[in-house]
């Protein structure tokens, strides 16, 4: 600590976390001061500008320089082990930056970095807002240390809406239960089931969705069936082969994504079982991997780009208005999904 203080005065330019100590404040909201943020209290917003007198302080001029006065900047934090699900989720947020004149900054989040640390780090960057997909928008620790900040943060595919962030999702539980009913009406009885991250509550949405739908169809749910993944490949490969290798395996899996759905097919052929002939194989989300692999994927739609995009969209909105000073609220959105039919499922033999 003293090696850093030294550093600094040796450079003349103190920090917006000198400015934060100084005030007895968030370096978060030291941000929010200087691009004119509301939330603030006025006793902290004083506290704040008289920190900033008495040091010195003026924002970085590069990083101001690099996105402009008036453009936003805005982080999205991702900590997703799916390349395919990432490369949907980049595309829309670049899309929706380009269009809006925002300034988008990707930073990696793993649980076991310093969160606190990183979003200092960007405060002093002056980011206007954050953009979480999962698993970091089930991250409780991590939207209370947002929330505490007191910045704007829109959460992609939570499974379920909050009152402090805004939020776009699709019904993760109907569209489950959907695809469960839909290899039911094929004539499968013995599905498997392939549960996500447990960390993530779509996951439990997408197993509720499919035990409700086994149950109202009448047709029994063997746990033995029902295995835990972690939406990876790896994980769906191996939950694949753990079921196909009991006595009575099933006719039917359905994977709670669709990296776990490939690692299904690979088990299937493994086991030298042809998809679907012997096996139906079905996914969740329908990224890029869903129609490049062999069979192609029967899976739901998850509109992943155009979640980015509008969350991307009323993320600005929230921000651009309360720099009019107008109430900030949380905008939720619920989009439509699709289950999309290829060649991985058949009557069973």
């Amino acid at each position: 600590m003293n090696e850093t203080r030294s550093r600094r005065r040796q450079s003349g330019r103190p920090t917006v976390n000198d400015v934060a100590r100084l005030a007895d404040c968030s370096p978060m909201t030291v941000s929010r001061v200087i691009n004119g943020g509301t939330g603030v209290r006025d006793e902290t917003r004083l506290a704040v500008e008289a920190a900033i007198k008495q040091l010195g302080y003026a924002p970085n001029r590069a990083a101001r320089s690099l996105a402009g006065a008036s453009q936003l900047r805005i982080a999205l934090l991702y900590s997703n082990p799916s390349a395919a699900y990432l490369s949907e989720l980049l595309i829309g947020c670049m899309d929706a930056a380009s269009r809006l004149d925002a300034h988008l900054v990707v930073e990696r989040c793993d649980p076991d970095r310093d969160q606190a640390k990183m979003i200092t780090k960007l405060a002093e960057t002056m980011i206007d807002g954050f953009l979480l997909p999962p698993p970091l928008c089930d991250d409780t620790a991590l939207l209370a240390r947002l929330r505490r900040a007191g910045t704007h943060a829109m959460l992609i595919g939570p499974g379920q809406a909050q009152a402090q962030h805004g939020v776009v999702m699709i019904d993760d539980y109907q569209a489950a239960y959907d695809m469960t009913r839909h290899i039911i009406d094929l004539g499968h009885k013995r599905i498997g089931f392939i549960i996500g991250n447990p960390q993530q509550s779509a996951s439990a949405l997408r197993l509720a969705g499919f035990r409700d739908a086994m149950s109202e169809a009448g047709v029994e749910v063997d746990d033995t069936l029902v295995v835990q993944g972690q939406f990876t490949y790896r994980s769906g490969l191996d939950a694949a082969m753990q079921v196909l290798a009991l006595p009575h395996r099933p006719t039917a899996i359905f994977a709670s994504n669709d990296d776990m759905a490939a690692g299904c097919i690979a088990a299937a052929h493994r086991n030298d079982l042809e998809v679907p002939r012997d096996l139906t194989v079905c996914g969740f989300d329908d990224t890029a991997l869903a129609s490049t692999i062999w069979p192609e994927l029967t899976t739901i739609r998850q509109p992943i780009r155009q979640m980015a995009e509008a969350a991307l969209d009323l993320l600005v909105q929230d921000i651009r208005a309360g720099r009019n000073g107008d109430a900030r609220t949380a905008r939720h959105a619920t989009l439509d999904y699709e289950l999309v039919r290829r060649e991985s499922d058949a009557a069973p033999r």
